[in-house]
């Protein structure tokens, strides 16, 4: 079965677009791509069964986009993958 995981559009640490900004769907896009290539720099590209991407949810105030890891969860390395993304993606750009 196909699952994914929430990890954050951008380091926690650090500013990130903000809904309602000009440009805003364009900036943050451009700010998860690069979340997902620091992502895969640190933690190490995605096993079979798991892949890194952006997905757009529904607010209040407008669309807001999260970097997600989709893993099949009846795969021990995908799920392993995504649940590490989750708990060890960076938390700074540097």
């Amino acid at each position: 079965m196909r699952d994914f995981i929430e990890i954050g559009s951008s380091p926690a640490e650090e500013d990130c677009a903000q809904v309602g900004q000009p440009d805003f769907r364009e900036k943050a896009t451009e700010e998860m791509r690069r979340f997902i290539e620091l992502i895969r720099k640190v933690l190490g590209p995605e096993p079979e069964g798991a892949k890194l991407g952006i997905k757009w949810f529904p607010h209040d105030f407008g669309s807001y986009g999260e970097v997600v890891c989709y893993f099949d969860d009846d795969n021990e390395k995908a799920r392993d993958y995504a649940f590490k993304c989750e708990a060890e993606a960076p938390s700074k750009w540097e």
